[in-house]
């Protein structure tokens, strides 16, 4: 069984060297592993085999064979969470006519809830969703909104957020936005910061309509830096940036760089103000800069600012670039940046992106330090830089 989806882009060198937690991270965001989920191979709960025929029944001891639909009336329900009963009734989807989807659907619309949270259920879900008619889906969409926070619930379930994921890519008029909408809105920040919620918010970004994604922008602008420091939500947050233009993208970037000073030394929230320098807007440049000046010293000795110093300057420009170096330059502790597991990458970088008189005065205050940079570990990384191999 697949599991998740999600996309994935390579980190750059340095900023691996430093990403020593257990969480993967992926186009620069932590994410949980892609494996796939384990199915369970045991009954369901509150089925009782005392009330049902055993040759229906998913024994460990056995693989049951199902010939027609027939021959499993009135217990289609029971055989989609089994795990050859559901592969049986898939195939029946994609082998079989519509009155095969109809006899299925009769039975199983009642219970569409329990099925979406299910181990097997859930994939029997999926595949309606794919060839049921307009008049099933906007029934099985009744069902799943008719409860308050059922939606919600299913999202969070670890079978539950695949069914979910593929209602809101299956969507299609404007009655059925609205329903997933409006019950998944009251939820959505819990969403965002949930191992499976955050997946079906990502979805939502990607598929629906721009006039149905502007609740999630709002919520994610109402509590940028709780989210940007979650390590879901973070990702959904850098989503947001990707999707959202105009107001929209202005109040949340500018949420983002307010914060930028202790976003920037969070584990998860420096990789969202990385992100924002990717955005290459001078404005949010500038403004991360004006909230990190001053700190550079002390930024560039942490595990997780470090990052962001190098991104500052990588993305500095010509004309405050050099207030960067200079501060480096200046700073007491410089002999501890050298020789540090840290510090020494942000002074690498400094070398490889300065020009003129900063990179010339970088250069004169790291002399009087050479003799201790030859014996430290990493005080012989900046040691092989440019202009400084002798």
């Amino acid at each position: 069984m697949a599991g998740l989806l999600v996309e994935t882009s390579h980190f750059t060198m340095s900023t691996m060297r430093r990403c020593s937690q257990t969480t993967t991270f992926t186009n620069r965001s932590p994410i949980l592993n892609s494996k796939s989920f384990p199915l369970d191979d045991q009954t369901s709960p509150g089925s009782s085999p005392d009330s049902v025929d055993l040759k229906f029944y998913n024994l460990r001891s056995q693989s049951p064979k199902y010939n027609s639909l027939d021959e499993v009336k009135g217990r289609i329900y029971l055989i989609a969470k089994d795990q050859h009963g559901c592969r049986f009734l898939q195939k029946k989807f994609t082998e079989g006519c519509a009155e095969d989807v109809d006899k299925i659907f009769t039975e199983i619309i009642g219970h569409i809830v329990e099925l979406m949270t299910d181990p097997f259920g859930n994939y029997l879900v999926q595949k309606l969703l794919e060839v049921c008619t307009k008049d099933q889906k906007n029934q099985i969409l009744h069902v799943i909104t008719r409860n308050p926070g059922d939606l919600v619930r299913i999202s969070l379930d670890m079978h539950g957020t695949r069914a979910v994921q593929k209602v809101i890519e299956t969507l299609r008029s404007p009655e059925q936005f609205s329903l997933v909408v409006s019950s998944l809105k009251p939820g959505i920040v819990n969403l965002m910061k949930d191992t499976n919620g955050n997946h079906v918010a990502q979805r939502c970004l990607q598929h629906l309509l721009p006039e149905y994604k502007e609740y999630l922008f709002e919520d994610a602008i109402a509590h940028c830096s709780k989210l940007a420091k979650d390590r879901h939500a973070c990702c959904v947050l850098q989503k947001c940036l990707t999707h959202c233009d105009g107001e929209h993208r202005r109040r949340l970037v500018s949420g983002i760089t307010s914060d930028a000073l202790s976003l920037s030394q969070n584990q998860y929230g420096n990789y969202v103000v990385q992100f924002v320098f990717e955005l290459q807007l001078p404005w949010v440049t500038i403004g991360v800069l004006d909230k990190l000046e001053g700190s550079y010293g002390y930024l560039s000795m942490q595990k997780y600012s470090s990052n962001v110093v190098e991104k500052c300057l990588k993305f500095a420009g010509e004309d405050r670039r050099p207030r960067i170096v200079q501060e480096l330059v200046s700073d007491s502790r410089l002999d501890q940046i050298l020789q540090d597991p840290y510090g020494n990458y942000v002074i690498q970088a400094a070398l490889n992106n300065s020009k003129g008189a900063a990179h010339a005065a970088l250069l004169e205050a790291i002399r009087p330090h050479v003799p201790a940079l030859r014996t430290s570990p990493y005080g012989k990384k900046i040691l092989s830089s440019n202009g400084l191999k002798k």
